[in-house]
């Protein structure tokens, strides 16, 4: 996702003077193409990130349009007080780029696990909170946030996310897209975790005959209210999917639009507990390890109706209180 984004953005500075590329001291090869295309409008600012938001502001006051860039906690949590204060405060026209949406960067342990970023920036008044689904999205989000005036955030995965959207489907900001259409149950998801929505959601159809609808809510900032809404009334069930923690996320963004909606039906939030991840290995792992692997989904899909999972024994993830269900 991150070389489409960098495509991405390499295309619009081409045809954009005002768009700056500010890294810090990451991505230097990743940029090759935006530096080919801007040579003038790079800048590595190295391990500063802060400084690196400054600066930010500072183009954005002169009429530019600079997307910084870093591995996320980086960007998010190390950032905060002036994305809060200069970037946001004043409403400025600076894009915040996170790269390594939750365990992406699994190996590298917490410090660099992206499992608060939403919330953060979620509670940031004029911030739009955007987090693509696969490679092509992410290139629909840069042409976006582009044209848009004022802070955005977007949360990109790593590298090999899984193409899952169409450029039928466009994009633009505040509104979903759906995946998949159901009845009997609405799956609202968010980022390249939405992979394994749609895998739980196809083996449930072929094998049990629940029909899902899975629901792309790529941006969660202004989040479509009118979609959660309608899904809600249609399928009378739902379970956001999210790769981030439940506390302020995506779940945390839905049950609010339902309960100020006044919509009592079943609900389920997965996502991350509210811990930290010590575990290391593959991205895989970990999400086996947290519990959003696909057979989770599934089987907690199930778990609405009582059903016993559909993933069992060697199939399932690993072990989780979901998967071993009885």
């Amino acid at each position: 996702m991150r070389e489409a984004y960098v495509r991405a953005l390499a295309e619009e500075g081409r045809n954009n003077p005002r768009i700056f590329g500010l890294v810090g001291d990451i991505g230097t090869f990743t940029y090759d193409e935006f530096k080919a295309a801007c040579p003038d409008r790079f800048v590595n600012v190295g391990i500063a990130e802060c400084n690196m938001v400054g600066m930010a502001a500072g183009l954005a006051l002169e009429g530019q349009i600079p997307f910084v860039y870093s591995i996320t906690p980086f960007t998010t949590a190390r950032a905060l007080e002036p994305i809060r204060v200069d970037v946001c405060y004043q409403n400025l026209n600076v894009k915040i780029v996170g790269c390594g949406s939750g365990f992406s960067y699994s190996t590298l342990g917490c410090t660099h696990h992206a499992t608060d970023d939403i919330g953060l920036m979620r509670a940031l008044p004029n911030m739009v909170v955007i987090s693509p689904a696969d490679p092509p999205e992410a290139m629909r989000v840069v042409r976006a946030a582009v044209q848009h005036v004022g802070p955005v955030y977007i949360r990109i995965g790593r590298s090999k996310e899984p193409i899952i959207t169409s450029e039928e489907q466009g994009f633009e900001i505040g509104k979903a897209t759906q995946l998949r259409e159901g009845r009997d149950l609405t799956i609202i998801g968010t980022g390249s975790i939405l992979f394994n929505a749609l895998q739980a959601a196809e083996r449930l159809h072929r094998e049990e005959e629940t029909d899902i609808e899975v629901i792309n809510m790529a941006t969660i900032k202004p989040i479509d209210r009118e979609a959660i809404v309608r899904s809600a009334q249609k399928t009378g069930k739902i379970l956001t999917l999210e790769e981030h923690s439940t506390l302020g996320g995506l779940g945390s963004a839905v049950a609010e639009v339902l309960a100020e909606e006044g919509i009592a039906i079943p609900f389920k939030r997965m996502g991350l507990d509210d811990k930290f991840c010590y575990e290391y290995g593959q991205h895989v792992d970990l999400a086996r390890y947290s519990q959003i692997a696909e057979p989770c989904v599934a089987n907690a899909v199930n778990s609405f109706y009582g059903k016993p999972p559909i993933y069992r024994g060697t199939e399932a993830c690993g072990g989780c209180s979901i998967c071993l269900r009885r």
